[in-house]
Protein backbone atom coordinates (compact mmCIF):
# COMPACT_ATOMS: atom_id res chain seq x y z
CA UNK A 1 0.00 0.00 0.00
CA UNK A 2 2.60 2.50 0.63
CA UNK A 3 4.53 1.48 -2.53
CA UNK A 4 1.59 2.32 -4.35
CA UNK A 5 0.42 5.74 -2.70
CA UNK A 6 4.63 6.84 -3.35
CA UNK A 7 4.86 6.27 -7.03
CA UNK A 8 0.83 7.58 -7.65
CA UNK A 9 2.92 10.85 -5.72
CA UNK A 10 5.56 10.69 -7.97
CA UNK A 11 3.78 10.51 -11.32
CA UNK A 12 2.52 14.17 -11.34
CA UNK A 13 6.36 14.92 -11.14
CA UNK A 14 7.40 13.05 -14.23
CA UNK A 15 4.36 14.74 -15.55
CA UNK A 16 5.59 18.08 -15.07
CA UNK A 17 9.06 17.63 -16.42
CA UNK A 18 7.19 15.64 -19.28
CA UNK A 19 5.06 19.26 -19.74
CA UNK A 20 8.24 21.19 -19.72
CA UNK A 21 10.28 19.41 -22.40
CA UNK A 22 7.06 19.27 -24.52
CA UNK A 23 7.28 23.13 -24.36
CA UNK A 24 10.69 23.50 -24.94
CA UNK A 25 10.23 21.14 -28.06
CA UNK A 26 7.56 23.45 -29.00
CA UNK A 27 8.57 26.95 -28.85
CA UNK A 28 8.90 27.17 -32.55
CA UNK A 29 4.75 27.22 -32.56
CA UNK A 30 3.04 30.39 -33.08
CA UNK A 31 2.03 31.52 -29.62
CA UNK A 32 -1.75 30.82 -30.25
CA UNK A 33 -1.02 27.40 -30.97
CA UNK A 34 1.51 27.32 -27.74
CA UNK A 35 -1.66 28.51 -25.26
CA UNK A 36 -4.54 26.02 -26.62
CA UNK A 37 -2.10 23.00 -26.48
CA UNK A 38 -0.05 23.86 -22.72
CA UNK A 39 -3.96 24.59 -21.39
CA UNK A 40 -5.07 20.93 -22.77
CA UNK A 41 -1.88 19.58 -20.93
CA UNK A 42 -2.91 21.29 -17.62
CA UNK A 43 -6.36 20.35 -18.12
CA UNK A 44 -5.47 16.19 -18.38
CA UNK A 45 -2.91 16.49 -15.72
CA UNK A 46 -5.41 17.80 -13.22
CA UNK A 47 -8.11 15.18 -14.11
CA UNK A 48 -5.34 12.57 -13.62
CA UNK A 49 -4.57 13.97 -10.23
CA UNK A 50 -8.43 13.90 -9.23
CA UNK A 51 -8.82 10.24 -10.23
CA UNK A 52 -5.52 9.11 -8.48
CA UNK A 53 -6.92 10.93 -5.27
CA UNK A 54 -10.07 9.45 -4.83
CA UNK A 55 -8.45 6.25 -5.62
CA UNK A 56 -6.46 6.62 -2.97
CA UNK A 57 -9.27 7.43 -0.29
CA UNK A 58 -11.72 4.31 -1.96
CA UNK A 59 -10.64 2.16 0.52
CA UNK A 60 -11.44 3.80 3.69
CA UNK A 61 -15.63 3.71 3.19
CA UNK A 62 -15.42 -0.20 2.40
CA UNK A 63 -13.45 -0.97 5.02
CA UNK A 64 -15.96 0.73 7.66
CA UNK A 65 -18.63 -0.65 5.97
CA UNK A 66 -17.48 -4.14 6.50
CA UNK A 67 -16.67 -3.61 9.98
CA UNK A 68 -20.07 -2.19 11.38
CA UNK A 69 -21.37 -5.72 11.48
CA UNK A 70 -23.07 -5.16 15.48
CA UNK A 71 -26.36 -3.03 15.42
CA UNK A 72 -27.14 -0.85 18.69
CA UNK A 73 -29.96 -1.57 20.06
CA UNK A 74 -31.47 -1.31 23.69
CA UNK A 75 -33.20 -5.00 24.80
CA UNK A 76 -34.18 -6.41 28.41
CA UNK A 77 -35.72 -9.68 29.28
CA UNK A 78 -39.41 -10.32 29.62
CA UNK A 79 -41.03 -10.10 33.29
CA UNK A 80 -44.02 -11.35 35.36
CA UNK A 81 -45.47 -9.16 37.18
CA UNK A 82 -49.12 -8.46 38.66
CA UNK A 83 -51.26 -7.17 35.97
CA UNK A 84 -54.66 -5.16 36.34
CA UNK A 85 -56.64 -5.76 33.93
CA UNK A 86 -59.00 -2.28 32.67
CA UNK A 87 -61.88 -1.98 30.44
CA UNK A 88 -61.36 1.61 28.41
CA UNK A 89 -64.12 3.29 27.34
CA UNK A 90 -65.44 7.11 26.99
CA UNK A 91 -68.21 8.87 29.40
CA UNK A 92 -69.38 12.22 30.61
CA UNK A 93 -69.61 13.45 33.94
CA UNK A 94 -73.59 14.23 35.24
CA UNK A 95 -74.71 15.58 38.24
CA UNK A 96 -76.63 13.12 40.72
CA UNK A 97 -79.11 15.95 41.17
CA UNK A 98 -79.84 19.22 39.00
CA UNK A 99 -82.73 21.58 39.35
CA UNK A 100 -83.69 24.51 37.26
CA UNK A 101 -85.01 26.40 40.36
CA UNK A 102 -88.16 28.15 38.71
CA UNK A 103 -91.17 31.07 40.11
CA UNK A 104 -94.04 29.95 41.60
CA UNK A 105 -96.12 33.01 42.10
CA UNK A 106 -96.43 36.07 39.78
CA UNK A 107 -94.92 39.15 40.54
CA UNK A 108 -92.20 41.69 40.79
CA UNK A 109 -88.36 40.19 41.48
CA UNK A 110 -87.45 42.25 44.17
CA UNK A 111 -84.45 41.51 44.80
CA UNK A 112 -81.46 38.19 43.60
CA UNK A 113 -79.44 36.78 46.75
CA UNK A 114 -77.20 34.61 45.02
CA UNK A 115 -73.89 35.35 42.39
CA UNK A 116 -73.43 33.30 39.74
CA UNK A 117 -70.84 30.35 40.47
CA UNK A 118 -71.94 30.92 44.30
CA UNK A 119 -71.85 27.69 46.05
CA UNK A 120 -75.42 27.21 48.01
CA UNK A 121 -76.68 24.96 50.40
CA UNK A 122 -80.49 23.65 50.35
CA UNK A 123 -82.80 26.38 52.13
CA UNK A 124 -80.73 28.82 51.23
CA UNK A 125 -82.58 32.38 49.93
CA UNK A 126 -81.82 32.57 46.27
CA UNK A 127 -84.37 35.38 45.19
CA UNK A 128 -87.14 37.62 46.96
CA UNK A 129 -89.83 38.62 45.10
CA UNK A 130 -92.61 41.53 45.69
CA UNK A 131 -94.67 39.72 49.02
CA UNK A 132 -97.19 42.80 49.20
CA UNK A 133 -99.82 41.71 47.26
CA UNK A 134 -99.71 38.30 48.99
CA UNK A 135 -99.37 39.26 52.20
CA UNK A 136 -102.93 41.62 51.46
CA UNK A 137 -104.37 38.19 50.20
CA UNK A 138 -103.55 36.45 53.63
CA UNK A 139 -104.49 39.20 55.48
CA UNK A 140 -108.16 39.03 53.89
CA UNK A 141 -108.26 35.25 54.06
CA UNK A 142 -107.97 35.46 57.71
CA UNK A 143 -109.94 38.27 58.35
CA UNK A 144 -113.04 36.08 56.35
CA UNK A 145 -112.20 32.98 58.52
CA UNK A 146 -112.13 35.19 61.47
CA UNK A 147 -115.82 36.38 60.31
CA UNK A 148 -117.02 32.64 59.91
CA UNK A 149 -115.77 31.17 63.22
CA UNK A 150 -117.77 34.15 64.85
CA UNK A 151 -121.12 32.93 62.83
CA UNK A 152 -120.11 29.36 63.81
CA UNK A 153 -119.94 30.45 67.38
CA UNK A 154 -123.14 31.72 67.72
CA UNK A 155 -125.05 29.03 65.33
CA UNK A 156 -123.55 26.48 68.02
CA UNK A 157 -125.05 28.57 71.13
CA UNK A 158 -128.28 28.81 68.91
CA UNK A 159 -127.74 25.02 68.69
CA UNK A 160 -127.59 24.41 72.30
CA UNK A 161 -130.53 26.64 72.91
CA UNK A 162 -132.76 24.73 70.37
CA UNK A 163 -132.10 21.45 71.62
CA UNK A 164 -133.02 22.34 75.44
CA UNK A 165 -136.28 23.89 74.48
CA UNK A 166 -137.28 20.81 72.45
CA UNK A 167 -136.34 18.53 75.42
CA UNK A 168 -138.50 20.35 77.60
CA UNK A 169 -141.09 20.96 74.81
CA UNK A 170 -141.18 24.51 74.46
CA UNK A 171 -139.81 24.25 71.16
CA UNK A 172 -140.12 21.74 68.39
CA UNK A 173 -137.62 19.43 66.69
CA UNK A 174 -137.74 20.77 63.75
CA UNK A 175 -135.79 23.64 65.24
CA UNK A 176 -133.12 22.24 66.53
CA UNK A 177 -132.58 19.99 63.70
CA UNK A 178 -132.39 23.77 61.20
CA UNK A 179 -129.77 24.73 63.38
CA UNK A 180 -127.87 21.92 63.59
CA UNK A 181 -127.69 22.01 59.98
CA UNK A 182 -126.23 25.44 60.50
CA UNK A 183 -124.27 24.87 62.71
CA UNK A 184 -122.62 22.02 60.02
CA UNK A 185 -122.79 24.61 57.13
CA UNK A 186 -120.95 27.15 59.21
CA UNK A 187 -118.32 24.93 59.88
CA UNK A 188 -117.60 23.77 56.57
CA UNK A 189 -117.18 27.44 55.66
CA UNK A 190 -114.26 27.57 58.12
CA UNK A 191 -112.92 24.62 56.93
CA UNK A 192 -112.87 26.56 53.43
CA UNK A 193 -111.69 29.98 55.48
CA UNK A 194 -108.58 27.81 56.28
CA UNK A 195 -108.02 26.22 53.26
CA UNK A 196 -107.95 29.60 51.48
CA UNK A 197 -105.52 31.40 54.69
CA UNK A 198 -103.26 28.09 53.60
CA UNK A 199 -102.85 28.53 50.17
CA UNK A 200 -102.41 32.73 50.65
CA UNK A 201 -99.32 31.58 53.50
CA UNK A 202 -98.24 29.33 51.05
CA UNK A 203 -98.38 32.26 48.09
CA UNK A 204 -96.46 34.38 50.52
CA UNK A 205 -93.71 31.82 51.08
CA UNK A 206 -93.43 31.47 47.75
CA UNK A 207 -92.17 34.42 47.56
CA UNK A 208 -88.81 33.84 49.28
CA UNK A 209 -87.57 31.79 46.58
CA UNK A 210 -85.06 29.05 47.94
CA UNK A 211 -81.94 26.56 46.70
CA UNK A 212 -83.83 22.76 46.77
CA UNK A 213 -80.31 21.23 47.19
CA UNK A 214 -76.86 21.67 48.36
CA UNK A 215 -74.61 22.41 45.05
CA UNK A 216 -73.47 25.28 42.55
CA UNK A 217 -75.19 28.05 41.11
CA UNK A 218 -74.96 28.65 37.57
CA UNK A 219 -75.89 31.75 35.18
CA UNK A 220 -78.48 34.13 36.51
CA UNK A 221 -81.51 34.40 34.07
CA UNK A 222 -83.93 36.78 35.58
CA UNK A 223 -82.90 40.25 36.29
CA UNK A 224 -83.93 42.02 39.42
CA UNK A 225 -86.79 44.64 38.75
CA UNK A 226 -88.38 42.17 36.15
CA UNK A 227 -91.98 40.79 36.31
CA UNK A 228 -91.98 36.97 36.63
CA UNK A 229 -94.44 34.27 36.15
CA UNK A 230 -94.94 30.93 37.59
CA UNK A 231 -95.73 30.27 33.57
CA UNK A 232 -92.20 31.09 32.46
CA UNK A 233 -90.08 28.53 31.28
CA UNK A 234 -86.55 29.78 31.47
CA UNK A 235 -86.99 29.73 35.50
CA UNK A 236 -84.56 31.49 37.45
CA UNK A 237 -80.79 29.59 38.16
CA UNK A 238 -79.64 26.49 37.35
CA UNK A 239 -79.01 24.62 40.91
CA UNK A 240 -75.97 21.95 40.27
CA UNK A 241 -74.80 19.64 42.56
CA UNK A 242 -71.40 19.14 42.45
CA UNK A 243 -70.34 16.32 45.76
CA UNK A 244 -70.90 13.48 44.82
CA UNK A 245 -71.18 13.71 41.33
CA UNK A 246 -71.72 10.48 38.65
CA UNK A 247 -69.96 9.34 35.43
CA UNK A 248 -72.39 7.69 32.39
CA UNK A 249 -69.96 6.11 30.08
CA UNK A 250 -70.54 2.60 27.33
CA UNK A 251 -68.68 -0.38 26.93
CA UNK A 252 -69.08 -2.90 24.44
CA UNK A 253 -71.79 -5.66 24.84
CA UNK A 254 -68.81 -8.35 24.54
CA UNK A 255 -66.91 -7.60 27.80
CA UNK A 256 -70.72 -7.25 29.51
CA UNK A 257 -70.32 -11.25 30.90
CA UNK A 258 -67.04 -10.42 32.70
CA UNK A 259 -68.29 -7.29 34.04
CA UNK A 260 -71.57 -8.69 35.52
CA UNK A 261 -69.33 -11.82 36.91
CA UNK A 262 -67.32 -9.79 38.66
CA UNK A 263 -69.94 -7.18 40.04
CA UNK A 264 -71.40 -10.01 41.76
CA UNK A 265 -68.12 -10.75 43.67
CA UNK A 266 -67.72 -7.01 45.08
CA UNK A 267 -68.13 -3.36 43.50
CA UNK A 268 -65.72 -2.68 40.67
CA UNK A 269 -63.40 0.11 41.18
CA UNK A 270 -63.72 2.58 38.11
CA UNK A 271 -60.86 5.49 37.33
CA UNK A 272 -61.33 8.30 35.36
CA UNK A 273 -58.35 10.53 33.46
CA UNK A 274 -58.80 13.35 31.08
CA UNK A 275 -60.06 12.48 27.34
CA UNK A 276 -56.72 11.97 26.61
CA UNK A 277 -55.78 10.16 29.36
CA UNK A 278 -52.43 12.14 30.04
CA UNK A 279 -53.72 13.09 33.47
CA UNK A 280 -55.96 10.92 36.36
CA UNK A 281 -58.56 12.57 37.49
CA UNK A 282 -60.33 10.50 40.21
CA UNK A 283 -61.80 6.88 41.78
CA UNK A 284 -64.75 5.65 42.29
CA UNK A 285 -66.85 2.34 41.90
CA UNK A 286 -69.19 1.15 39.37
CA UNK A 287 -73.11 1.61 40.55
CA UNK A 288 -75.22 0.94 37.68
CA UNK A 289 -75.58 -1.74 34.79
CA UNK A 290 -78.26 -0.80 32.19
CA UNK A 291 -81.09 -3.30 31.71
CA UNK A 292 -80.67 -3.68 28.08
CA UNK A 293 -78.11 -3.38 25.44
CA UNK A 294 -78.23 -0.02 22.61
CA UNK A 295 -78.75 -2.55 19.18
CA UNK A 296 -77.58 0.24 17.20
CA UNK A 297 -74.39 0.41 18.44
CA UNK A 298 -73.90 -3.00 20.37
CA UNK A 299 -72.56 -0.91 23.71
CA UNK A 300 -73.85 -0.98 27.35
CA UNK A 301 -74.14 1.95 29.57
CA UNK A 302 -73.09 2.22 33.14
CA UNK A 303 -72.45 4.50 35.90
CA UNK A 304 -70.19 4.94 38.48
CA UNK A 305 -70.29 7.51 41.29
CA UNK A 306 -67.04 9.59 42.98
CA UNK A 307 -67.02 11.70 45.82
CA UNK A 308 -65.08 14.62 44.41
CA UNK A 309 -64.09 16.41 46.86
CA UNK A 310 -61.35 18.15 44.88
CA UNK A 311 -64.24 19.09 42.26
CA UNK A 312 -61.49 17.37 39.56
CA UNK A 313 -64.62 16.37 37.82
CA UNK A 314 -67.05 18.71 36.36
CA UNK A 315 -70.60 17.93 34.91
CA UNK A 316 -70.85 17.99 31.41
CA UNK A 317 -66.98 17.06 30.83
CA UNK A 318 -65.64 14.22 28.67
CA UNK A 319 -63.43 12.18 30.13
CA UNK A 320 -61.72 8.40 29.36
CA UNK A 321 -63.07 5.63 32.04
CA UNK A 322 -61.62 2.52 32.97
CA UNK A 323 -63.11 -0.39 35.19
CA UNK A 324 -61.11 -2.96 36.70
CA UNK A 325 -62.67 -5.97 36.31
CA UNK A 326 -60.00 -8.16 37.42
CA UNK A 327 -55.99 -8.58 38.20
CA UNK A 328 -53.25 -11.14 36.62
CA UNK A 329 -51.15 -12.08 39.05
CA UNK A 330 -48.37 -14.10 37.27
CA UNK A 331 -48.57 -11.67 33.94
CA UNK A 332 -45.85 -12.27 31.21
CA UNK A 333 -44.93 -8.07 30.42
CA UNK A 334 -42.47 -6.65 28.15
CA UNK A 335 -42.58 -2.31 27.17
CA UNK A 336 -45.08 -1.55 24.92
CA UNK A 337 -42.36 -0.11 23.02
CA UNK A 338 -41.20 -3.71 22.15
CA UNK A 339 -44.24 -4.86 20.74
CA UNK A 340 -44.00 -4.57 17.04
CA UNK A 341 -47.29 -4.95 14.54
CA UNK A 342 -47.01 -6.39 11.01
CA UNK A 343 -49.24 -8.45 8.32
CA UNK A 344 -49.43 -11.53 10.66
CA UNK A 345 -50.69 -9.98 13.59
CA UNK A 346 -48.85 -8.48 16.87
CA UNK A 347 -44.38 -9.91 17.30
CA UNK A 348 -41.34 -9.38 18.89
CA UNK A 349 -37.46 -9.56 17.93
CA UNK A 350 -36.04 -12.03 20.54
CA UNK A 351 -31.97 -11.32 21.28
CA UNK A 352 -30.22 -15.23 20.87
CA UNK A 353 -27.44 -16.14 22.41
CA UNK A 354 -24.94 -15.79 19.51
CA UNK A 355 -26.08 -11.85 19.59
CA UNK A 356 -28.60 -12.61 16.30
CA UNK A 357 -32.14 -11.70 16.77
CA UNK A 358 -34.98 -13.75 14.81
CA UNK A 359 -39.00 -12.52 15.12
CA UNK A 360 -41.55 -14.32 16.79
CA UNK A 361 -45.09 -13.76 16.92
CA UNK A 362 -46.82 -13.64 19.87
CA UNK A 363 -50.57 -13.55 21.22
CA UNK A 364 -50.60 -9.97 22.90
CA UNK A 365 -53.35 -8.60 25.78
CA UNK A 366 -53.93 -5.77 27.59
CA UNK A 367 -52.06 -2.98 27.71
CA UNK A 368 -51.37 -0.75 31.34
CA UNK A 369 -48.94 1.29 32.89
CA UNK A 370 -46.54 1.39 29.89
CA UNK A 371 -46.63 -2.10 29.88
CA UNK A 372 -48.40 -5.00 27.57
CA UNK A 373 -49.18 -8.27 28.48
CA UNK A 374 -48.28 -11.23 26.67
CA UNK A 375 -50.79 -14.34 26.56
CA UNK A 376 -48.03 -16.65 24.52
CA UNK A 377 -44.70 -16.52 22.35
CA UNK A 378 -42.51 -16.03 24.69
CA UNK A 379 -41.48 -16.94 28.18
CA UNK A 380 -40.38 -15.18 31.18
CA UNK A 381 -36.25 -14.29 31.06
CA UNK A 382 -35.95 -14.45 27.65
CA UNK A 383 -34.26 -11.16 25.93
CA UNK A 384 -36.31 -8.84 23.75
CA UNK A 385 -35.77 -6.25 21.55
CA UNK A 386 -37.42 -2.89 22.97
CA UNK A 387 -35.72 -0.01 20.64
CA UNK A 388 -34.27 -0.34 17.41
CA UNK A 389 -36.52 -1.73 15.47
CA UNK A 390 -36.34 0.16 12.44
CA UNK A 391 -32.58 -1.07 11.16
CA UNK A 392 -33.35 -5.01 12.19
CA UNK A 393 -34.65 -7.89 10.48
CA UNK A 394 -33.78 -11.56 11.24
CA UNK A 395 -30.68 -12.76 11.58
CA UNK A 396 -29.04 -9.40 12.04
CA UNK A 397 -26.09 -8.91 14.54
CA UNK A 398 -27.09 -6.95 17.96
CA UNK A 399 -25.12 -4.70 20.43
CA UNK A 400 -26.94 -4.19 23.45
CA UNK A 401 -27.48 -1.26 25.15
CA UNK A 402 -26.71 1.09 22.67
CA UNK A 403 -29.82 2.27 20.80
CA UNK A 404 -30.13 5.58 20.52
Amino acid sequence: MLLNRVSLQAEPVMADRTVETEIQSRQSLPLGQAVIWVTMVLLAMGAGVVLIRLAGTGHGPRESATSATFVPIDAGPAITRSMPIWLSGIGSVQPIDMVTVKIRVDGQLNRVAFAEGQDVRAGDVLAQIDPRPFQAQLNQALANQAKDQAQLANARLDLGRASKLAIMGAGTAQNADTQKAQVAQLEAVVQADQAVVDTARLNLDFCTVTSPLTGRVGMRLVDPGAIVHASDSNGLVTVTQMQPISVLFSLPQDDLPEILANQALGGLPVAVDTRDGARHLSDGSLVFIDSQVDQASGQVRLKANFANADRTLWPGEFVTVRVKVRTDHTATVVPDRALQRGENGPYLYLVQPDHTVVARRVNSGPSVDGFTEILSGIAPGEIVVFDGQSRLAPGIRVALGQSG
